[in-house]
Order: structure tokens, then sequence, then C-alpha cells
């Protein structure tokens, strides 16, 4: 059933799950999912009738609308069609009408099956990203910078909206090097005018993880960084850490794409107003900022 989690929705259709008995070939170090599954076995749910039914409810409803809709909450959005092709059949529903838009989150490159579907702008294609080196050292099986970005220039040129997410931004020595390099390949890729959002978001984990990590993921060092335990319970990289890297992140952004609308993952009102220069409720809510924003690129009707 669509369950609203913070300021996104998603799809999360139960009942009738299909086991399908393989290790995720996607396969990252950070993620927290792995706190959660054991086996990490990946579970596809095929109750697809229910599914769009309750998407008509959200549709058809009086009550303001799940502005913002997304798979992938527990997998990528995409690592599916190659068997399932389930894109082919959500994206010209969501085209069909203009209260709802989808975002599909992804590290993939499994585009081909939204080639040619009349999606109408109503669904964004986003893609996590992270610095090279980070990638090639602690996202297993996904795909490289070059072959995202090389993705998503295709899905814009098929005149899909579009969506980023750099999240989670990992401190080392030299980060900032490479962070500044990789916001410059991303706007060398894509127009800035194609772009819904764009989130940050820094490493955070639950203390449960840390053995976890050390233990499928020998070579990674990323659990032994300045962490402290915040009010979440999460171990987070010392605040002021955090700050000096969202600053210069947002600096380089906005250079290159001065309107974009740019969020934080899971950072309180101080970290907004020293990073951005506001909070949240100066533009009433991250919500409201990500509806307005959806409505630009996506021609949906927000209500007043």
């Amino acid at each position: 059933m669509p369950r609203h989690e913070g300021t996104r929705s998603y799809i999360c259709c139960g009942y009738q799950i299909l086991h399908i008995g393989t290790y995720c070939t996607m396969d990252c170090a950070y993620c927290v999912l792995q706190t959660y599954f054991h086996p990490p076995v990946l579970q596809y749910f095929v109750n697809q009738e229910r599914l769009f039914e309750e998407l008509d409810d959200i549709a058809r409803s009086e009550r303001p609308p799940f502005h913002r809709i997304g798979t992938g909450e527990f997998t990528d959005s995409l690592i599916w069609e190659p068997w399932t092709q389930l894109s082919k059949t959500l994206i010209p529903y969501f085209a069909q009408q203009d209260r709802i838009v989808l975002e599909l989150k992804t590290k993939s490159t499994a585009i081909e099956n939204l080639r040619n579907l009349e999606h109408n702008k109503k669904t964004i294609v986003a893609w996590s990203l992270n610095a090279p080196s980070m990638i090639r050292r602690e996202e297993r099986g996904t795909a490289s910078t070059r072959a995202r970005l090389r993705a998503a220039a295709q899905c814009e040129a098929w005149g899909y909206p579009l969506a980023f997410h750099f999240d989670p931004l990992i401190l080392y020595e030299g980060c900032e090097k490479d962070y500044r390099r990789l916001v410059r390949r991303l706007f060398s890729s894509v127009s800035p005018q194609s772009i819904a959002w764009i989130s940050l978001g820094s490493f955070r984990f639950m203390p449960s993880l840390k053995p976890i990590i050390q233990k499928r993921f020998k070579k990674s060092r990323i659990v032994y960084g300045e962490f402290v335990p915040g009010l979440d319970g999460k171990m987070r990289y010392f605040k002021p850490l955090r700050i000096e890297l969202y600053r210069k992140m947002a600096a380089w952004i906005r250079e290159l794409a001065p309107d974009v609308t740019l969020y934080f993952c899971m950072e309180d009102e101080e970290v907004w107003k020293r990073a951005l220069g506001f909070v949240p409720e100066d533009r009433g809510g991250v919500a409201r900022m990500l509806d307005e924003s959806a409505a630009r690129h996506c021609g949906l009707k927000i209500e007043k």
C-alpha cells in the first residue's frame, strides 16, 4: 500500500510477495537496509491490481494529494526492469493525470524501457550520485558515475524531468576536490532547467550497522570518521564538518544552477540556516518546496 514517510510517499504494495533467491547485485557498504534484511534477499510485490486501485484512490481524492510518489524504499527503482518492465505500466498511468508525480530513483542505467513512453513529464528519473572513488570502493555492482550521467542525459533527451541525490556525502581526504569535480560533471551532462530537485545528505548510521559493515566490507573505512551520536540515535559526522561540506556543495551547485531546488535529508534547522541561509519553514516546509518544484517541472496542480 502507498504509505507516507517524511515528505515522500513510497509504493509498497503488500500481501503477495515473490521471493527471488538471489542476492542483490547492487551492494552498498553504507546501506541501512543491511540492518533490516537477513539475509538481504530481493522481494518483488506482484499484486499490481491492488497497487493501481490505491493509486486511483489517491488520484481521485478530494484531500490534498500525495504529489510525490516513489518506488525504491527497499530497493533500486529500476533494478527489476529487465524482468518486470513495470515502468511501461507505471509511467503511462501517471501521465494520464495531473495531481501526482512519480520519482524513480536508481544507481543503474536500466532505462531502455523508458524509451518512447508517453510520460507527459509526470515521471521524474533520479540518480544517486557520489564521488567516483566512493562508487568504486563502497558501491558494489552499481553503474559508474560516467554511466549514470550518460543515462541521465538520455532521459533528458527523452523529455523526462530529472533529480539527483548526493547522499550520502562521505568525508575523506580529498573529498572536496572530488565532489566539486562531480558537480561540474553533472552540469556538463544535463541542463539545470531539467532538474526538479537536488538533495544533500551526509553519511549517518545506526550503531548496529557498524559491525555489519566491518564484517561485509572489510576494506571499507567509512565508519572510522569523526562521528558523534545524534539526537535520533544515529552516528553522524561532527556538525561543523557537515556544515562546511554542505556550504561548499551548495555554493558549487548554485554557481552553475542558481535556481535549482536544494534540500537536505534528515538535517536540523541549524544546518539548514548555516549551510543554505534559510530554514524550510521560511518557504512553507520541505514538502511545499518540492511540491512547487514538481508543479513547475511536471505540470502538477498544486492547491493554494
